[in-house]
């Protein structure tokens, strides 16, 4: 019984040790050690109670509820599961916060990447229809952020109607639809309106989980095969075991 109360306690400090020093890292307060142990190294960190950062405070996230971080978690890591270690790493993604009700200036929002503290931050709460294709969205918001040189958003814009214009910001439209298009004209969702870089995570979304509603779309729509494949071009310059 000593043995095993020793031990327990030896992992508790460990524990505690590991989110003190990966606080130090990415200065999220209140974090306590998921997961330590995924095969291409990424971290999953939960919080012991709610928190509040920003440089005006304005991102609050809560803490989670234990069943559902638990279901949640195994939902990201096996949609996280399907990169390397080295795609990660080129991509500064090492961190994964899990928390509950995201928010951003009191609006609601999936994710948070931050390519300088290697972290992404995920409303494990988020709508559940869209759930594991919104991991893949922030997901290449880290790529995109990483690697700004192969995502030219002059390109891009380029291969639209001459005549249409972005909302100019992700918050700027009440275009936030997430459902796909039946007719896209070169957007898959609303939400792909607001800004480029929006457009192309929804494309990237879609490229990874529900890539045959993709190709069915884009047979139809030349402006969509285009984007599809300048998408799956640029990536496959960071590493080509992805598509």
């Amino acid at each position: 019984m000593r043995i095993l109360i020793i031990i327990f306690i030896f992992f508790s400090y460990y524990s505690t040790l590991n989110a003190d020093e990966i606080f130090n890292l990415i200065k999220i307060p209140n974090l306590e050690v998921f997961n330590l142990d995924s095969k291409n190294k990424v971290k999953y960190l939960s919080l012991k109670k709610n928190f509040t950062i920003g440089a005006t405070k304005n991102i609050t996230c809560d803490k989670a509820n234990a069943n559902n971080l638990k279901k949640k978690y195994q939902i990201i890591k096996k949609n996280l599961d399907i990169y390397n270690y080295e795609f990660l790493t080129k991509n500064n993604i090492r961190f994964v916060v899990l928390c509950e009700n995201l928010s951003i200036s009191g609006i609601g929002t999936a994710g948070i990447p931050d390519i300088q503290k290697r972290t992404l931050i995920l409303n494990i709460n988020f709508n559940p229809n869209y759930f594991e294709r919104v991991i893949h969205h922030e997901v290449f918001h880290m790529i995109y952020n990483s690697n700004p040189n192969l995502f030219d958003e002059n390109i891009w814009k380029n291969f639209n109607d001459k005549s249409f214009q972005y909302a100019g910001c992700s918050i700027c439209s009440d275009s936030i639809g997430l459902d796909e298009y039946k007719k896209t004209n070169g957007f898959i969702t609303e939400y792909s309106k607001t800004i480029p870089s929006e457009d192309m995570a929804e494309i990237y979304s879609f490229i990874i989980k529900k890539e045959n509603i993709l190709t069915n779309l884009s047979e139809k729509d030349e402006k969509l095969k285009k984007k599809i494949n300048f998408i799956k071009n640029s990536i496959n310059k960071i590493d080509s075991r992805i598509f």
